[in-house]
């Protein structure tokens, strides 16, 4: 408990909150949603925090990170090597389920505050 009586938000509350607004913007933006927050079994497995189509049929992988200030390089830079390798391990999985996989991408929406600070598609390549 704070000082004031109520408990204090965690960092999961916060990101499910970032969550929330970037899936309402991106269905603003024509996409649809297929999957939330896909995980694929086992340890050191990765995860897709929103799976959408695209008006063109194209699915789009997005990761959504939210900082609170721009120091470490903001929250584009936290999706590094690693993070992009795990993601491309469970789009992979996710794959695996299709019969004809349509075109993907992996786009990057930042959060920053209360909005949308930018939408970088296409952000990464699963090489």
């Amino acid at each position: 408990m704070s000082l004031f009586g109520r408990k204090p938000v965690t960092t999961k509350q916060l990101g499910d909150a970032a969550e929330d607004l970037a899936l309402q913007y991106l269905q603003a933006q024509g996409l649809k949603l297929l999957e939330r927050n896909y995980r694929t079994p086992g340890r050191g497995g990765g995860e897709i925090d929103l799976i959408m189509r695209a008006r063109d049929g194209t699915l789009v992988f997005v990761e959504v990170r939210k900082r609170s200030g721009a120091s470490h390089g903001g929250a584009g830079a936290s999706v590094g090597g690693t993070k992009q390798r795990r993601i491309v391990l469970a789009a992979r999985h996710y794959l695996m389920r299709v019969a004809t996989p349509p075109p993907c991408r992996f786009d990057v929406l930042l959060v920053h505050g209360s909005g949308i600070e930018d939408w970088l598609q296409a952000a990464f390549d699963a090489e």
